[in-house]
């Protein structure tokens, strides 16, 4: 008679298989990621420029696995994967909707021609822009404040055009930035102390900053020094490759210039705005450009005008220009500056200072003024690819003659993480203190997994960060660092308009629609952020020119994060893989059930004429 097995040691006996199979899967997993983990393929080319003494950091595999990396190889016969070319050498500094033999086309009154004048469907391109041969990582901030490597931008005009002005200087294979301008021969140091004795630039009531016609940016360059974040634009080309040497150098800068369209930017957005000799028209067109200027300034903001007409009464020798006309262009800006009830507060040497009043109660006198024409307050925020029009943008209603229109704003950097007045006030549908409150916990937690996925986000590599879809700005909240800034995109059909939010938060962004390419010269990011963006615009347009436009703006060994539900990352795996780009999908920090996933990417390094280096 067979023995009655013991039902205890079955049960002892199956929980030991069990651990034992549990055991080896967990060897095995470990074995293999240890064994497909390694350089990426961009890394052998980082390495040999080290070597040869090339000051730049080095890109290493982005050492994580994933959980879908199979599924894009599941593909048919009829879904084989693309393989894009590289664009012709020309196009080494293409910018699509600044594109020079395009903007002579459009008439010249107004700038017309110099603004944005996108490529119709047929005429994009569909190839990958390459980097100039011998581009080399830029130097790392603040060194890049400085220096910038010649073969990034192979552009001596400005040394020449500008030589005597101390704006930039050829030395050997870099270009030196002096921190010279035009109005500020003896530094921007020196030039922002002079404004600082007038306007309270260190003490974080001045943190976001507007400068119109920006050359190569060295005001804003060293406003950072004194935590001021200026978001720089000029016309592409007025002066060879300034907006390029901006970006290079490691400051916010894009493609752009005060026509006849809104700039792209909320209303009550910036703390200070600045031309510095900008070659804009102030008087002209009913003072139109200073009200757009007006549109965008904040109640209680600066605007520093320096340069003609600036007291032409002690300058006009100088500059060789008749006394009546400059006597008549700045009294065309006097008397606007009146009609937007700004207060002159200071005006010495070439420099004249204005501030615009915390609300409209000491203006009430101009309601009767026959040129106030009034804007409709809820197109205030209306911009993209809006006509500008002649008319004042109201304030926002107070209820005492001391209240701030639109909301009194911390100091910075209180103002990052406190409550924006636009979210208090309950002007931003769906948006509560509470929804603000658990999106800005929610991208803390975000941005720690970024960093356990790629150790160098916060290492100094990546200066020049592009959010493309910023929502509240949390996103640039939590990597806020002295190291880096983010330019924070406000997709133009997104559901919720919160560029507001973010200027109130103390940092920079601006609208713009991903259908079209965006405002920069290629090469100017060093990581781009993606969350949600292509479930947004899966059938909007199509998502391969979105990449190809990402790819663009994108450095050579540059990153790229996608946050998206997994099937959409599957077609955008798919895409990049025909782009140089190497890829690895992560699980949501919260576990593998989660439907969102994480997609990084490396783009690899290749210039005109070479081929990609692999890792060997």
């Amino acid at each position: 008679m067979a023995l009655k097995p013991n039902s205890a040691d079955g049960r002892t006996r199956s929980w030991v298989q069990i651990f034992i199979v549990f055991g080896l899967c967990c060897f095995f997993y470990i074995l293999g990621a240890w064994q497909r983990s390694g350089f990426g393929k961009g890394d052998s080319i980082a390495l040999e420029i080290t070597k040869h003494g090339a000051d730049c950091n080095i890109i290493p595999s982005l050492n994580f696995e994933t959980h879908h990396a199979g599924e894009v190889g599941n593909v048919g016969e009829s879904e084989k994967i693309k393989s894009f070319q590289p664009c012709p050498p020309r196009y080494v500094d293409y910018t699509p909707c600044q594109d020079q033999k395009r903007a002579m086309t459009f008439p010249r009154d107004n700038m017309i021609y110099r603004e944005r004048h996108c490529p119709r469907e047929e005429e994009k391109l569909h190839c990958l822009v390459p980097a100039p041969k011998g581009y080399v990582t830029p130097f790392p901030w603040p060194k890049s404040r400085d220096y910038v490597p010649y073969a990034n931008a192979p552009y001596k005009a400005l040394t020449v055009e500008k030589a005597i002005q101390n704006w930039i200087q050829y030395e050997g294979n870099v270009f030196r930035f002096p921190g010279g301008g035009t109005q500020f021969p003896q530094g921007a140091d020196k030039y922002i102390d002079q404004l600082a004795a007038v306007i309270p630039i260190t003490n974080g009531t001045v943190r976001t900053a507007l400068d119109t016609g920006c050359g190569v940016a060295s005001w804003g360059a060293y406003l950072w020094s004194r935590n001021v974040l200026t978001m720089s634009f000029a016309p592409r080309d007025s002066h060879e490759a300034q907006v390029q040497f901006a970006l290079e150098r490691g400051v916010p800068a894009v493609i752009g210039v005060l026509g006849t369209i809104k700039m792209p930017y909320p209303s009550r957005a910036f703390d200070m705005a600045h031309c510095s000799r900008c070659l804009i028209p102030w008087g002209a067109n009913d003072g139109m450009y200073l009200k757009e200027v007006d549109r965008v300034l904040r109640p209680g903001g600066y605007w520093v005008l320096s340069g003609p007409p600036i007291n032409w009464r002690n300058n006009f020798k100088a500059w060789q220009r008749p006394k009546e006309e400059l006597e008549e262009e700045q009294q065309k800006i006097e008397d606007v500056a009146k009609l937007l009830c700004w207060e002159k507060k200071h005006e010495k040497g070439e420099i004249a200072i204005w501030q615009k009043r915390v609300n409209d109660e000491s203006c009430r006198g101009r309601e009767d003024d026959s040129q106030a024409k009034f804007c409709k307050a809820e197109e205030a925020n209306d911009v993209w690819y809006k006509k500008m029009d002649v008319c004042v943008t109201p304030y926002p209603d107070v209820s005492s003659s001391s209240e701030v229109a639109g909301g009194e704003l911390k100091p910075f950097p209180e103002r990052l993480f406190a409550v924006p007045p636009r979210i208090a006030s309950g002007s931003v549908p769906g948006v509560s203190v509470e929804t603000y409150e658990g999106d800005n916990n929610i991208w803390k937690k975000h941005v720690n997994a970024y960093k356990k996925i790629n150790r160098l986000i916060d290492s100094g590599r990546y200066r020049n960060i592009l959010d493309m879809n910023a929502g509240l700005g949390g996103f640039a909240a939590a990597l806020s660092s002295p190291k880096l800034w983010v330019m924070n995109v406000m997709p133009t059909i997104a559901e919720k308009d919160t560029l507001g939010v973010i200027y109130e938060r103390g940092l920079i962004g601006i609208y713009h629609d991903w259908c079209e390419a965006f405002s920069t010269y290629p090469r100017t990011y060093d990581l781009i952020h993606a969350h949600g963006l292509f479930s947004l615009y899966k059938d909007k347009c199509n998502l391969e020119d979105i990449l190809l436009e990402m790819d663009r703006i994108l450095r050579p060994e540059g990153a790229v994060i996608f946050r998206d539900e997994v099937d959409v990352l599957i077609k955008v795996k798919k895409i990049t893989a025909g782009m140089r780009w190497d890829t690895k999908m992560v699980d949501h920090e919260d576990g593998p059930l989660v439907p969102e996933k994480v997609l990084v990417a490396v783009k690899q390094y290749w210039t005109v004429g070479g081929n990609t280096t692999s890792a060997q």
